[in-house]
């Protein structure tokens, strides 16, 4: 007798799965930005306009909105969307906010000057779908702003899936964005300070890319 194979709760439900993980009292990634969406702050300026897909509990999308950006959030968790919109009323900035699946949702087109995607890991299926949706949700010459783990995060207990298949490698994200102007794509091993889940050492994959002008 062969048992099932198992799959990861977050592709077969990822609203209920992320919602139980956001249920806590406290913001379980922190309410810091990423550091290496920080690192790029010089190509975001007052008054873009940017998507935060993915963003849970709102960490990046209220930065990007404190920073004086008009800021679109979107997740799968109504429960990380609420979290989004207490964090930007404590922080007293606007965040416009969405609950959706991603697999479904009708994606916009060339609407922004960015899209931030940050530990955000999607199935094969939809993954390489869903970053030719991000480029075309910019305006020509908008940017995409990407941290991921990859594969060699198994290794480490920073957080992160456990599923292979969701961990992503420079040559996927190359191949994902092969009609952008790919501005950076580096391996990193950055020491991660993201609140309870993501802390230590890290293996991840950074991008920049910009829609052809």
């Amino acid at each position: 007798m062969t048992s099932a194979p198992l799959v990861d709760p977050s592709l077969t439900d990822p609203g209920a799965f992320w919602d139980k993980r956001f249920g806590a009292h406290h913001y379980v990634y922190g309410t810091r930005p990423n550091a290496f969406l920080c690192a790029q702050s010089s190509c975001l300026k007052p008054g873009m306009s940017v998507l935060a897909v993915g963003d849970g509990e709102g960490r990046n999308g209220v930065w990007l909105a404190q920073n004086g950006l008009m800021v679109s959030s979107v997740d799968a968790s109504p429960e990380g969307v609420k979290k989004a919109l207490q964090l930007a009323l404590e922080r007293q900035v606007t965040l416009q906010a969405t609950c959706a699946d991603l697999a479904t949702w009708d994606w916009p087109q060339a609407e922004f000057d960015a899209v931030v995607s940050v530990f955000l890991h999607l199935p094969p299926a939809l993954r390489a779908t869903a970053h030719r949706q991000m480029l075309a949700a910019l305006r020509p010459g908008g940017l995409v702003i990407l941290e991921a783990f990859r594969p060699e995060q198994l290794a480490h207990s920073s957080g992160g899936p456990k599923d292979l298949s969701l961990l992503y490698t420079a040559d996927q994200l190359r191949d994902d964005f092969a009609g952008a102007d790919v501005l950076l794509l580096d391996e990193a091993a950055p020491l991660l300070d993201e609140g309870p889940l993501h802390q230590g050492l890290a293996a991840t994959v950074q991008l920049v890319a910009r829609r052809p002008a």
